[in-house]
């Protein structure tokens, strides 16, 4: 992975990242913040998918956990590097040190905070997220909370609760607590 081998991202051009959990909204955020801020929207996800070809579960069945790692962290590194985005990433984007690394040092970073009762209510009928495939999805929900949020707040720039509200007003949020040069047009 080169570092520093890419020019500099001017500041109101640096790429705007949600972090968060599955479920918090990055994908609903995203799309609508991207809108609001006349920038091109990504979600690495998806991303990730139309690139190889396949779902994300069918990269779990067959690489597991750590081959999507590795595929997930080398499209973020691509996408980290692009001016003037919104990205959403997966949720376990932040459990490799070289992800939050290179999403702190290119990106503002958006933490979507929701509760586990918000994720659970939001997932409970998702039968597509790998790993929720598990006897207790909400005990599993829980246990990656924990885990997680830690890893969340350490790169964040900006904590923004993601519970009940209209998807608008989170969006409002989030431009009133960007820096002044990412809200300009």
């Amino acid at each position: 992975m080169a570092s520093s081998d890419a020019a500099p991202v001017g500041a109101a051009s640096r790429p705007i990242v949600l972090i968060g959990m599955m479920g918090s909204g990055k994908s609903t955020v995203g799309r609508r913040l991207a809108a609001r801020l006349g920038r091109r929207f990504v979600d690495a996800d998806r991303f990730l998918e139309e690139r190889c070809g396949v779902a994300i579960a069918t990269i779990f069945e067959l690489e597991g956990e750590d081959g999507f790692r590795r595929r997930e962290t080398a499209i973020l590194d691509e996408l980290s590097r692009l001016p003037g985005i919104v990205l959403a990433t997966g949720g376990g984007a932040v459990t490799r040190e070289e992800n939050r690394r290179m999403l702190a040092e290119r990106c503002v970073v958006v933490f979507l905070h929701a509760s586990i009762p918000d994720l659970w209510q939001r997932l409970r009928r998702d039968r597509t997220r790998p790993l929720l495939q598990t006897d207790n999805p909400r005990e599993r929900i829980a246990e990656l909370l924990a885990s997680r949020e830690p890893l969340y707040r350490e790169i964040a720039d900006i904590i923004v609760v993601s519970a009940r509200q209209p998807v608008d007003e989170l969006v409002a949020d989030i431009i009133e607590a960007l820096p002044d040069e990412c809200r300009a047009r």
